[in-house]
């Protein structure tokens, strides 16, 4: 039976955007652009005689009000220290509101492309960065956030097993690889405690990154988190040992002039990786409710990606069990 917690935006009209906009003052000129994103919703918003903003209306029953404003109050301290971060906006004192059923935050819209990090210096120059934003990370640690441990893979697996949308004839296949896969990942996490944990992005890929002519931008703290600075590090390397080995030592040189990354963190990195791999296929089915995730993700529904999602994870236990150097 679908509530309305599955599918929380469907009151969520162009007019209902437009009035919630009205209503925090921003004087809405009609034009309305819908923005990429599937856990919340996210619109480009024109304005009269102003300079557009971003609005975003957060998911019900994701996160507490106190753990939104922590991540406001996050982004708003790194923007202090001038580095570059796409924070809310101050609207009559506040930065999230409430207008009828849903809550929301307005931000700058900021311009920038999609990084190519094969750019002369553009990994040294995202690696300089990273490590500020990690030493503004470190003054202190989050109250209301998440912690990254082995338990989200326990929790990602569970989820999938009791979704439908996990074909009958996969689940015996998948329940055993995702097992030796948990098993693996918990393995590394308590080979490599104790663990420096701080303020991270925690979703920092580069569809999360707009590049500008002084360098990245980060946006979208939604996940951010307390954790090792590898979560924030690990999602930029992909390719043969070979490669990754020559991307993390271009991360580092500019890494290294503002911090440095405990060595043992490095055993991580496969652990990390089979992590996502669980969270985001039962991620896709926890939302599988919402209109917009089988418009994203058609071939979820179909039993052939299931297949070939279970032979991925084969080969990652491989990885995770025989990991590539990388320094």
């Amino acid at each position: 039976m679908i509530t309305a917690i599955d599918t929380p935006f469907a009151g969520l009209t162009p007019d209902a955007v437009l009035d919630a906009a009205e209503a925090l003052g921003l004087e809405p000129d009609g034009r309305l652009f819908a923005l990429n994103s599937y856990e919340n919703r996210v619109y480009r918003l024109g304005r009269v005689d102003a300079e557009p903003v971003v609005l975003k209306f957060y998911r019900a029953a994701r996160w507490s009000d106190a753990q939104i404003l922590e991540e406001h109050a996050y982004a708003i301290e790194l923007a202090a220290a001038e580095l570059p971060v796409a924070a809310p906006l101050a609207l009559a004192g506040a930065t999230l509101h409430q207008h009828d059923s849903f809550r929301l935050a307005a931000f700058p819209l900021c311009p920038g492309s999609a990084p190519d990090l094969d750019q002369p210096g553009a990994r040294e120059l995202l690696g300089r960065t990273l490590a500020r934003v990690h030493a503004i990370g470190a003054r202190r640690r989050f109250d209301q956030r998440l912690g990254l441990s082995a338990s989200v893979a326990r929790r990602a697996r569970d989820t999938l097993l009791a979704s439908a949308l996990l074909p009958t004839h996969m689940r015996s296949a998948y329940l055993q690889v995702s097992t030796q896969l948990l098993e693996g990942i918990e393995s590394a996490f308590q080979a490599a405690a104790p663990l420096a944990c701080l303020r991270l992005h925690g979703d920092c890929h580069l569809g999360n990154i707009l590049w500008q002519s002084t360098g990245p931008l980060f946006v979208d703290l939604d996940d951010c988190m307390n954790g090792p600075r590898i979560q924030d590090l690990w999602m930029f390397l992909s390719g043969t040992e070979a490669e990754q080995q020559r991307q993390w030592r271009e991360i580092m040189d500019g890494y290294d002039q503002f911090g440095s990354v405990e060595f043992h963190e490095l055993s991580l990195i496969e652990a990390l990786r089979s992590l996502r791999m669980l969270h985001h296929a039962a991620w896709i089915a926890a939302r599988w409710a919402d209109p917009a995730f089988p418009r994203a993700f058609p071939w979820a529904g179909e039993a052939r990606f299931w297949e070939g999602y279970v032979g991925d994870l084969r080969v990652q236990c491989e990885q995770l069990a025989d990991p590539p150097r990388v320094a």
